[in-house]
């Protein structure tokens, strides 16, 4: 059976009781069925035993001719609410359409299962309710006063004979629709409407029942919400056979309209201006049609913003039912007459503008002596606007000192003139301004220098910030009318209009300062002519003809123009010829002299020469340079490199513009030897721990030379790789005089550098790693002496490199460790038989001790 499936069709469970003369709507479902979602329905009545077809929703020959008029007209119809769902409405029912109602489902299933009809009966009673108003009240309309109380009556009572409740609920109407105000539900629960909770809670709103079947609706403190037609509307209720609550019927009747007079608190005046010093009056009337005993409570507000609630604004006056006045010094409050009250406000200053409110609450006797608050309003916000007393003056800006070059200074003096009707309590503080001076109509924002507050404390802007926290633009008074701005170095960036803000400030009754005029002054233009920096150098040599070892000397002649007190500065280079090897970059900085006449020396490198350059300032404009004992490698270009500097700000230089001079060539006719240089080693793989030979072999083309007549620097060099793609590495060195200069190095293997002829040179590596491979190559400086006895350094010659591999020796390699090992695991064997031998010698013998046995004869039976 758990698993039987057939269709359900349901409807409710009886009996239904209706009322005579309403409208009845029974619903009938059908589910668990097979076919499509939209099922059919078919109802049928019956008084006694026959059934008689009322109406079905897809037959519309189903109804039988008792049924048809009414059909027809709409009073019995079928109303859809689902597909498996329907109900039957029967409009106005009578006495005659009490019975039992069927409502069937034609089959569209596979198989018939379940059931496809259900019963319903259903029972017509008469029309017992009845709802009237209260016979007491004299008329249909109640003219209160915002605060006042009102009660609204209503009598409702049933003779039904069914046991049925009664569920009375009073609504308002406002507009088109009717609103719940309080219930008693035929649960016998108080149920209030929406929005009236918090009133029901407070017990503004009760619902009161009394005799005579009457429910009393009282209303405290009434609103002008609370206006509105009032009528009390009833329904019966029965519990069905289900045990839920059924609505049979439902009544109305309508009681009362009641208008309430709404009480509004204005001020007379709208918004107010007035004069610092004058005294200010508003006044607060309360509009009210209550012609009882009522007392007013006046508060006065004030606010900064129009929006702020009486929790932001500032409390100046009250006066409570009794007419007790909170104490003030500047503001009284008064009673005009019985709804009118008067703020007074004297002395007023600017912080008194804002916004002005006033805040009024009705308070009305009670019969036990006490008073008790009806109504409470708050007005809308006056605008109080308090002018200011403006002193009259005027500004005049003037330049006592223009700039004519860059860094001059420049000085302004910005005076208050003119000055009227100024009071003792009012002072002056300046503001200077900067605006980029553009040609046609073009504005620019102007820019705020400083500024000064009432306390006269500086306040940079963001343009001169920096400049005055550093001393370059200075900000005094100089005396009570005179404000000055000094730009101790002026620069180009600061061309432009320049004007200054006076600003009078006035002093309010809590000793605060406050900005009541600004006057500005005309701009004064700083401006002057500029023109392009010009800077021509040129450099002459002195001695036309010389050769090696005599001093070169140069000079450098230097002319500006549009340059205030120039200075320059100094630089020497030369250009080497591309065969040079000792600066690839092709450009040397020997020797440099600034501006202060400070000599250093740049790229210099010659330790045997450190006084072979001079430089020296001849005159304002022109230096000399010269370089003594002159060797072959010092040929090439030289050059002057220039710089004009002026003063610029803080007793600093600024550079102006660079010059470059002519070149000077410095060439030497020789016809001595030529130099060659190359690498040789017997044998460039070697093992590992052996001596790498490798000699540096020096040749010589062209006119021979006594071995005494030259004399060579020799560096060795090696690039750890097999392609030339890493930095070279200094081995070691030995300079002309034969001493010896070796790099520290990281690994075992040492190195040797020695001279074993007048051209040739060993370097040895001791004890090679492998760590030592790579490409090794040799530069040789060649110096030759000349007739003269002099020196002459040549250029230097770099040697083809040479690739070194070390290899391991595997023999030599394993041949200690496996001589160790066979003597440890000699030694470690023997001692292994010697602890054996001797464990089993002492520690492990045992003394075995045997017990004596007694020997005895066998005594004889006969014995015994």
């Amino acid at each position: 059976l758990a698993f039987c499936r057939g269709r359900i069709v349901r409807v409710p469970k009886g009996p239904l009781i209706r009322v005579v003369g309403t409208e009845v709507a029974i619903p009938c479902s059908v589910s668990d069925y097979d076919g499509p979602s939209e099922q059919n329905f078919d109802w049928e009545f019956s008084r006694d035993t026959d059934f008689v077809r009322i109406v079905s929703t897809w037959d519309s020959t189903f109804t039988s001719e008792e049924y048809q008029k009414r059909v027809g007209r709409g009073d019995i119809k079928l109303r859809r609410s689902s597909n498996d769902a329907v109900e039957l409405v029967i409009r106005n029912i009578q006495p005659a359409d009490q019975g039992r109602y069927k409502c069937s489902t034609p089959s569209t299933d596979a198989t018939v299962q379940g059931n496809y009809d259900a019963e319903v009966q259903v029972k017509v009673i008469s029309d017992g309710l009845s709802v009237s108003g209260s016979k007491a009240r004299s008329s249909t309309s109640l003219r209160l006063s915002e605060g006042d109380s009102f009660k609204l009556r209503c009598s409702a009572a049933t003779t039904s004979a069914e046991h049925t409740h009664l569920h009375v609920t009073w609504q308002a109407r406002s507009g088109s629709s009717w609103r719940d105000i309080l219930s008693l539900t035929h649960e016998g629960k108080f149920q209030p409407g929406p929005g009236y909770e918090e009133r029901y809670r407070s017990g503004d709103v009760r619902l009161d029942t009394g005799a005579n079947d009457t429910y009393g609706l009282s209303v405290s403190q009434a609103s002008s919400a609370d206006g509105g037609a009032y009528r009390c509307l009833v329904s019966e209720w029965v519990r069905g056979a289900d045990s839920a609550w059924q609505r049979i019927q439902e009544k109305s009747v309508d009681i009362a309209t009641v208008s309430i007079q709404r009480t509004d608190v204005v001020i007379s005046t709208s918004n107010v201006s007035v004069t610092e010093r004058d005294s200010l009056d508003l006044t607060c009337n309360i509009t009210t049609d209550r012609s009882g005993i009522f007392q007013a409570e006046v508060m006065w507000y004030f606010s900064a913003s129009p929006d702020d609630t009486l929790a932001d604004a500032q409390l100046l006056l009250s006066m409570d039912h009794n007419s007790v006045v909170s104490d003030s010094t500047l503001i009284s409050l008064s009673h005009v007459d019985r709804n009118s009250y008067r703020l007074l406000v004297r002395d007023v200053d600017v912080e008194d503008s804002g916004y002005y409110f006033c805040e009024a609450a009705i308070w009305v006797p009670l019969h036990n002596g006490s008073w008790h608050k009806v109504v409470e309003r708050t007005s809308a916000p006056v605008s109080v606007v308090v002018t200011a007393l403006e002193p009259d003056y005027d500004v005049f800006l003037n330049a006592s000192k223009t700039p004519k070059f860059s860094d001059d200074p420049t000085e302004l003096n910005c005076r208050i003139t003119n000055v009227q009707d100024t009071e003792a309590n009012i002072r002056f503080s300046v503001s200077w301004y900067y605006r980029q001076h553009l040609p046609g109509d073009d504005a620019v924002a102007e820019e705020l220098l400083a500024s000064m507050d009432a306390d006269w404390t500086l306040l940079p802007g963001d343009r001169g910030r920096e400049r005055i926290q550093n001393g370059e633009m200075i900000l005094s008074k100089k005396s009570a009318d005179t404000f000055s701005l000094r730009i101790q170095w002026t620069s180009e960036s600061d061309r432009g209009d320049y004007f200054c803000v006076i600003s009078a400030w006035s002093r309010h009754r809590n000793n605060s300062w406050v900005k009541s005029k600004d006057v500005t002054s005309a701009s004064v233009n700083i401006f002057w002519a500029t023109q392009d920096y010009t800077l021509t150098v040129e450099a002459v040599k002195l001695k036309p003809f010389f050769v090696a070892g005599h001093t070169f000397e140069m000079t450098c002649k230097v002319s500006s123009k549009n340059i205030k007190t120039p200075r320059y500065s100094v630089l020497i280079t030369a250009e080497k010829p591309l065969a040079d090897q000792s600066n690839p970059n092709g450009t040397t900085r020997i020797i440099s002299l600034s501006q202060d006449s400070v000599v250093r020396l740049e790229d210099w490198t010659d330790q045997t020469r450190v006084d072979g350059v001079v430089l020296e300032k001849v005159q304002e404009n022109e230096f000399r340079y010269r370089m003594y004992q002159t060797q072959v490698s010092d040929a090439g270009l030289y050059r002057c490199v220039v710089t004009a500097w002026s003063p610029g700000g803080g007793g600093m230089w600024r550079e102006a513009v660079n010059g470059l001079s002519n070149p000077i060539q410095i060439d030497f006719q020789t016809s001595g030897p030529v130099f060659n240089v190359s690498v040789h080693s017997d044998s460039p793989t070697i093992y590992q721990g052996e001596v790498a030979d490798l000699l540096c072999i020096v040749t010589m083309e062209g006119m021979p030379l006594e071995p005494d007549d030259m004399s060579f620097d020799v560096s060795w060099f090696a690039v750890r790789s097999f392609a030339l793609d890493r930095e070279p590495v200094l081995l070691a060195s030995l300079d002309r005089r034969g001493i010896v200069t070796q790099s520290r190095r990281n690994g075992s293997s040492d190195l040797s550098l020695e001279r074993i002829s007048p051209l040739e040179f060993r370097l040895r590596v001791h004890g090679c790693q492998d760590h030592d491979f790579g490409n090794h190559y040799c530069v040789v400086t060649p110096w030759v002496r000349s007739a003269t006895g002099v020196w002459q350094r040549e250029p230097d010659i770099r040697a083809k490199p040479i690739f070194l591999s070390v290899k391991m020796d595997v023999l030599n390699a394993f041949k200690y460790p496996l001589l160790i090992g066979i003597g440890l695991a000699t030694v470690i064997g023997l001692l292994s038989c010697l602890i054996g031998y001797c464990s089993s010698r002492w520690c492990c013998k045992k003394e075995v001790q045997e017990t004596r046995r007694e020997r005895r004869r066998l005594m004889s039976m006969e014995m015994d």
